[in-house]
């Protein structure tokens, strides 16, 4: 299984610039009181803060003090910074501008504007989301000669995808449950951003029991030797799916 080198990532894949996802990810931070690592350009020290408030009529944030009087002082005068987080165990970097002393609940605090734009850097192998169930994503894999009883290939839906591999169902048991087992030239077909194709190998296969006596037989299936091109469009697909998810949470739709 390929990992992506940070020289091989293309950060605009995971650049998010819609005011709207930016105003959601600001409330979630705060929400779950993440930490942020907040660092002045130049220089090799940072210190931890955290979002006191946000306010999205205005676009603006409130981030605690530094407990360096002589740091808070520096960052006032650069007037930004640059913020490093993780959500859901999901690495994001921003830069905030125009940084300003204020005060809320009585203390000294940093306001500062939204960034106009954040990266949201997915690089967790086993990290999984769930793929839509009414329009669901289908994997085309080519069955070895004599495996399949009419078929030379089995389409089937994906339960969910991540950048390690997939979640397979096969209620009809066309790929067997052999671990080790691999599948050549396998396409997946990830909506608005096209197929993508590569070897599937089983990791696992568990049967999973239905309210109606029955089973939904799941296969964990990992990439082996996935392309460059097509790692960087499941990341795209992936990416997709948590803005809508973020969205929905949000109410944005």
């Amino acid at each position: 299984m390929q990992a992506i080198s940070d020289a091989e990532l293309n950060w605009r894949d995971y650049e998010i610039h819609s005011r709207r996802e930016i105003a959601a990810l600001m409330r979630q931070l705060f929400e779950k009181k993440q930490l942020i690592r907040l660092a002045i350009k130049g220089e090799a020290h940072s210190c931890l803060t955290s979002l006191l408030h946000v306010a999205t009529d205005t676009g603006t944030i409130v981030l605690d003090r530094s407990v360096s009087r002589e740091q808070n002082e520096r960052i006032l005068a650069a007037g930004k910074a640059r913020c490093e987080t993780s959500l859901d165990n999901i690495r994001i970097f921003f830069t905030v501008e125009g940084i300003s002393e204020t005060t809320f609940d009585g203390s000294t605090a940093l306001r500062a504007t939204f960034p106009a734009s954040l990266v949201r850097l997915q690089r967790r192998e086993f990290y999984r989301m769930t793929t839509p169930v009414t329009h669901p994503v289908l994997a085309t894999i080519p069955l070895p000669a004599g495996q399949g009883e009419s078929e030379d290939h089995a389409l089937l839906p994906l339960a969910d995808i991540s950048c390690g591999g997939i979640a397979l169902l096969d209620n009809m048991g066309l790929l067997g449950t052999t671990i080790g087992q691999t599948f050549d030239n396998c396409v997946i077909g990830l909506p608005d951003i096209g197929p993508v194709t590569g070897s599937l190998q089983i990791r696992y296969a568990l049967d999973v029991p239905l309210l109606n006596n029955k089973t939904n037989r799941r296969l964990g299936m990992q990439f082996i030797d996935m392309p460059h091109a097509s790692l960087s469009a499941v990341q795209r697909y992936i990416t997709r799916l948590e803005r809508e998810r973020n969205a929905r949470l949000a109410g944005l739709a």
